[in-house]
């Protein structure tokens, strides 16, 4: 019996091979040819098939979004969002934020984050005693090629900040500096101190949420809100 499967076995692989190669053919039994051109005697309509342009193809993609967007598909990583924060806050003007914050926006949507803000000095010129005098300083170093501002601290104001640096070893390098352009009465001196206290993040502001924050701008203590560092 085993001795008759086995021979059945060799016979059948044998008629599969005889059968791949076509040499049954005269009898009718041959397999389906793949090579052209029965493979274009298979095609259907192929005149109906052309390329897209690129505007067309945006074109059906836009179009496409929209009957999503109408069937409410749309998730909602497709709208768009920005990071937002504002800051720094002392531990009073914390409190008071937070509990505002608590109160008109939604759980998750804002975060409190403690921040160091570097000491700043700066290369000065100032105090003048008079808006004349610092237009004046102001034309003079246009002349020379300084770039200046206006300082931020109300001590040293009305008077000119001609760079900020970190570190007072820096502002003293470029007082050299700008001292060979011909500035002969700047001086170094501390801008701010370092502070320390907490900054408030917005993580996914929307439209919306920008809506409400823009209601809520008293309550920033004047500090405006910037793209997240």
């Amino acid at each position: 019996m085993l001795r008759l499967l086995v021979l059945l076995l060799v016979l059948a692989n044998a008629g599969y091979f005889a059968w791949s190669l076509g040499v049954l053919e005269p009898i009718g039994m041959t397999p389906a040819v793949q090579t052209e051109p029965q493979r274009l005697a298979t095609q259907i309509r192929p005149e109906a098939i052309r390329l897209l342009t690129p505007d067309e193809a945006r074109d059906i993609e836009a179009r496409n979004t929209g009957r999503n967007g109408a069937a409410g598909t749309s998730s909602a990583a497709d709208i768009p969002t920005e990071c937002l924060q504002a800051g720094l806050f002392n531990e009073e003007q914390t409190t008071r934020l937070r509990t505002s914050l608590e109160t008109a926006l939604p759980s998750g949507s804002w975060q409190l984050e403690s921040s160091v803000e570097p000491a700043r000095w700066i290369v000065y010129m100032g105090k003048y005693n008079s808006e004349e005098a610092l237009s004046k300083k102001r034309g003079e170093l246009r002349q020379l090629g300084v770039s200046f501002r206006a300082v931020s601290n109300e001590a040293l104001a009305p008077g000119l900040a001609l760079g900020s640096f970190q570190t007072q070893a820096e502002a003293d390098k470029e007082l050299v500096r700008i001292a060979a352009k011909g500035v002969r009465t700047a001086r170094v001196t501390q801008e701010r101190a370092e502070a320390r206290g907490q900054i408030v993040k917005f993580a996914a502001v929307d439209s919306e949420l920008r809506t409400q924050l823009d209601g809520l701008k008293t309550q920033f203590e004047g500090k405006a809100l910037r793209a997240c560092s």
